[in-house]
């Protein structure tokens, strides 16, 4: 039931939104091909152990592969992990999905938050924070600093074309 006082925020112009996930350079075909070299590398080099008597050698090769594997499993699992970050004229919204697919949301005002960076003259963009009313929440933890810079700039962007708020076109 509707009393008609609810803001529909189904009409709101989206300004701004960026999917941020870590950047994981090998993929699942690239990871059986590592796996399969190592293994045959393995299997080969602890043939040989085994043929000079050092047979306890030959289950050592197979631990380690098995180590890898399971580090690379860990890895991929991690990379599920993603940032939500969208803009419109009245929120600012920030969705994290954590690896166990654990799901935390914050909804800020455009026109009160700022976007806070922290700079080292060596490595660049290190952090990003967006502060709002004693709140200080970072963002793009995951990023390189010239795609935190790239996405800082943009974010700003995005936050002032909030603030000056809708354009009225009366052609369209």
């Amino acid at each position: 039931m509707s009393t008609g006082n609810e803001i529909e925020r189904e009409s709101e112009v989206l300004i701004f939104s960026a999917l941020l996930t870590p950047h994981r350079s090998l993929n699942r075909t690239g990871f059986l091909a590592v796996m399969l070299f190592l293994s045959a590398v393995s299997f080969v080099t602890g043939i040989a152990f085994l043929m000079m008597g050092a047979w306890p050698v030959f289950g050592f090769f197979g631990l380690d592969v098995l180590v890898i594997w399971w580090a690379f499993k860990v890895n991929f699992r991690a990379a599920r992990a993603s940032e939500e970050i969208t803009v419109t004229p009245s929120e600012l919204r920030v969705r994290r999905v954590s690896h166990r697919g654990q799901v935390a949301e914050w909804v800020f005002n455009p026109l009160w938050v700022r976007l806070d960076q922290e700079v080292d003259e060596e490595f660049g963009l290190e952090h990003l924070y967006l502060i709002s009313k004693g709140q200080c929440l970072s963002i793009g933890g995951f990023l390189g600093p010239d795609e935190k810079s790239s996405f800082a700039k943009a974010l700003i962007y995005a936050l002032n074309a909030a603030r000056r708020g809708p354009t009225y076109n009366p052609v369209t």
